[in-house]
């Protein structure tokens, strides 16, 4: 039997890069001791005022069809935060999604012609390219370097436009290197998009985790609320990654095109989830400070661990739940570094060049775990980098002595 075209466009190695984080589970399922550092999932538990929202809404009878642009107060709530950043927003410029990913797909959808070129800067979620593709746009890579520690650089963005250019997506901070996109570089993206009539699509599903520097919102900028869609959620910010509510914020007209859309596919997310979600806006709970500072102390462990290393060198992100290793040094491409450092070691990460070719030579490692635990597997990955290194160094006879399977030779 014949499948349509999509099939092929959503597919490919963006959907391949958790394979590694798969296995892994399934060792660990099997009872292997597997420190899991491989995914962006908080191991926080939903605070416990939010769930007792969602418990007592079903309670109240929240069972039934909700609508499907989202509950006014939940809208609100969300356009209240908008305007605190200082954007002239109301419920209008809000639909509710069932998750960020989904409001990516669905403005995506909306947005995109077969053809249209959308310039986003890689490394990227992996998810980036089947979104894009999935409309018939082409997505057109823009190389972040490691020596410059993965910052984006406006006038590599700019050298990139073509006529057939239609947006920039762009995502601050960043997965995954948690890097921030600062003021003085949102100015510069903003007057690009002016100037070439640019749609901007700003995923924003880390802003609350940040620790140095500050979040800007760019379509409160000048000239750029008409042709912004900011994409957000509560998954990280709110260790409710289950929940699988989110929202895009954008024009009218926009959210008008993304209600028919919802119409014809999701037909609203549950009541009683947006329940939990407005009284996780209106009533922060303490613990979302708690698990900010919790991020930034595994981070800062990461970093201490990784400091005196001859072989890796960590990034230190400002933002986000992810940090870049670099494991050039070691002489093996990141892949191979991954697999054998599951295989060997009981740590999984993700191959860099899962996010784009930028990142080869690096590995994703995300902080998921306590900190205790997160540094003790840090210098197990320091100490396993070194041995390779020393393995390199020491020629052909060390290595045919090494337990490295021929399959995983994969040096660069």
């Amino acid at each position: 039997m014949r499948y349509s075209q999509l099939t092929n466009r959503i597919a490919g190695e963006g959907a391949a890069a958790w394979d590694i984080h798969y296995r892994a589970l399934a060792r660990q399922a099997a009872g292997d001791d597997i420190t899991v550092l491989s995914v962006g999932d908080p191991d926080f538990t939903t605070p416990g005022p939010i769930i007792e929202s969602a418990v007592a809404s079903l309670r109240g009878g929240a069972t039934h069809y909700a609508d499907v642009q989202g509950k006014l107060s939940l809208r609100q709530a969300i356009a209240d935060g908008y305007r605190d950043q200082g954007l002239e927003v109301g419920p209008e410029h809000v639909i509710v999604m069932a998750g960020a990913q989904c409001g990516l797909y669905a403005a995506a959808q909306c947005l995109l012609d077969p053809g249209d070129e959308v310039l986003v800067p890689e490394p990227s979620y992996v998810t980036y390219e089947a979104v894009l593709r999935a409309t018939g746009a082409e997505l057109v890579q823009v190389p972040l370097r490691g020596e410059a520690d993965f910052r984006l650089d406006p006038a590599a963005l700019e050298a990139a436009i073509t006529p057939r250019t239609r947006a920039l997506l762009l995502n601050s901070p960043h997965n995954p290197t948690g890097q921030l996109i600062d003021a003085e570089t949102w100015e510069a993206v903003a007057e690009l998009c002016r100037r070439h009539d640019l749609w901007l699509i700003s995923d924003e599903v880390y802003a609350e985790l940040i620790y140095e520097g500050e979040h800007l919102c760019p379509a409160a900028l000048p000239g750029m609320a008409e042709r912004s869609v900011v994409i957000n959620s509560l998954s990280k910010s709110h260790a409710m990654t289950g929940w699988r509510l989110g929202w895009v914020m954008g024009p009218a007209p926009l959210i008008g095109h993304l209600s028919h859309l919802a119409l014809c596919m999701l037909y609203g997310c549950p009541d009683f989830i947006q329940d939990a979600a407005c009284t996780a806006l209106t009533a922060p709970p303490a613990e979302l400070d708690e698990m900010r500072e919790a991020y930034r102390g595994r981070r800062d462990a990461v970093c201490e661990a990784l400091a005196e290393s001859s072989a890796v060198t960590a990034i230190r992100p400002p933002a986000g739940m992810f940090l870049m290793v670099d494991i050039r040094a070691t002489g093996l491409s990141s892949q191979a570094f991954a697999d054998r450092l599951l295989d060997e070691e009981g740590i999984s990460v993700l191959s860099g060049e899962a996010f784009g070719p930028s990142a080869a030579g690096f590995v994703r490692l995300s902080l998921t775990v306590e900190a205790e635990r997160v540094a003790a597997a840090s210098r197990r990955l320091a100490a396993f980098a070194e041995r390779v290194q020393s393995e390199r160094s020491a020629g052909p006879r060390a290595a045919s002595l090494s337990p490295t399977p021929a399959s995983e030779a994969d040096c660069l």
